[in-house]
């Protein structure tokens, strides 16, 4: 398996959304009859959509918001949301930084320590919206702060990293237990990141409920240049299915995959689905909603390290409200708004009638697929030649 790369050495070729495209049905389906609802063990969601856990993405106003539209909205536990009383001027110092000192910056706002009682006031906050509440969390600090969101009455926990394992060694800190941790989290637990087969399974095996797939994809990512690491997300998702439906049928118990980043636009979202999905999180779309706490800025993760940043600061400018992003009217030509409702035009396309039915979905490979007949769009930059 796989093309060779010199002497001895081989490679596997993947393919990204850009790669691929959908076959449609042999039956086609109205748009309003098809449903995109998806479960996390006993809760349901109306839309397959998650938030991203970024700074520039969701605060507690956002989060919301999106519940009150039917998604899901993660809270970054390690961010300016638990480290400032008032996290919005540490945003604005982000926004207001030149470019060329942003990292600068913004490995300062966030040098300051996180406090503990604020997990609990912004889970509070969420709550007190009438919402399912997420959080997030890096592995180091999931066994804490895992039981205080619990105990703060959070619905949802996140353990995210770059690259996340069962097995992970360290000389300098105590590595988690997720084995430990599942017994001590009673609430639905997503882990992520992975990309791989034998990750999937081995995650699964602990007992999580989800799992985030994505090294390096998002917008204002820069692991993928900075470590060379990471999986096409088309290939990443068909392998992460591939795991779950192998732990199906080993054990029985369904664990959703969820695709997390690469997805700026409507077909992005579809493929993912088509690809093997069960959810997906966004980030730098929802940047664009006027609900948005970064005002259409948008920075890594991981850009906060202060040895090694892994993502960069970036402007989408604000387009429109959330609601107008996933259900429209849209005003762009673009594909960046009316997401959900790209997505149920597309599953009828494809004689979808739900999640499960688009995974199903024949896939073929497109180099071509964003260029062909597009030649006016690209000279003119519109459309799809933006």
């Amino acid at each position: 398996m796989g093309m060779w790369v010199g002497r001895g050495r081989k490679a596997r070729r993947c393919y990204g959304f850009d790669e691929i495209a959908l076959v449609p049905g042999k039956i086609t389906i109205n748009p309003n009859d098809v449903d995109v609802k998806w479960k996390l063990r006993e809760l349901e969601f109306e839309i397959p959509i998650l938030a991203a856990a970024m700074d520039g993405v969701v605060d507690c106003k956002f989060a919301i918001e999106m519940g009150k539209l039917g998604g899901l909205a993660v809270l970054n536990l390690e961010g300016v949301q638990t480290r400032y009383e008032n996290p919005q001027e540490a945003i604005d110092m982000i926004i207001n930084a030149e470019m060329q000192e942003s990292t600068r910056v913004i490995q300062e706002v966030y040098s300051k320590p996180i406090r503990e009682d604020l997990i609990a006031k912004r889970i509070e906050e969420i709550k007190a919206g009438g919402v399912k509440v997420a959080v997030s969390s890096i592995p180091m600090r999931a066994e804490r702060f895992g039981q205080i969101a619990q105990e703060a009455g959070a619905d949802v926990f996140v353990v995210q990293s770059t690259v996340t394992t069962v097995r992970h060694y360290s000389t300098e800190y105590e590595t988690v237990d997720f084995y430990k941790l599942r017994k001590q989290i009673t609430i639905p637990l997503i882990i992520g990141n992975c990309v791989t087969f034998d990750a999937t399974v081995e995650l699964m095996e602990t007992g999580a409920d989800a799992l985030l797939i994505g090294v390096g994809p998002g917008a204002a990512c820069t692991t993928r240049g900075v470590l060379g690491i990471g999986v096409p997300q088309v290939t990443a998702t068909a392998d992460a299915a591939a795991a779950r439906d192998f732990y199906y049928k080993q054990t029985g118990r369904y664990v959703p995959v969820i695709t997390d980043g690469g997805m700026s636009v409507g077909g992005d979202i579809c493929k993912a689905f088509a690809s093997g999905a069960d959810a997906v999180m966004v980030g730098s779309a929802f940047t664009r909603a006027k609900e948005a706490p970064g005002r259409g800025y948008h920075w890594g993760m991981a850009m906060p390290h202060a040895a090694l940043p892994r993502g960069t600061k970036i402007q989408t400018k604000v387009s429109g409200t959330l609601k107008q992003i996933l259900f429209g009217p849209a005003e762009l030509d673009d594909g960046s708004q009316n997401l959900i409702g790209a997505l149920k035009t597309s599953m009828g396309n494809c004689g979808a009638r739900n999640i499960r039915e688009m995974q199903m979905t024949e896939l073929i490979i497109a180099p071509a697929i964003k260029t062909e007949g597009k030649i006016f769009q690209q000279v003119q930059r519109v459309g799809m030649g933006k």
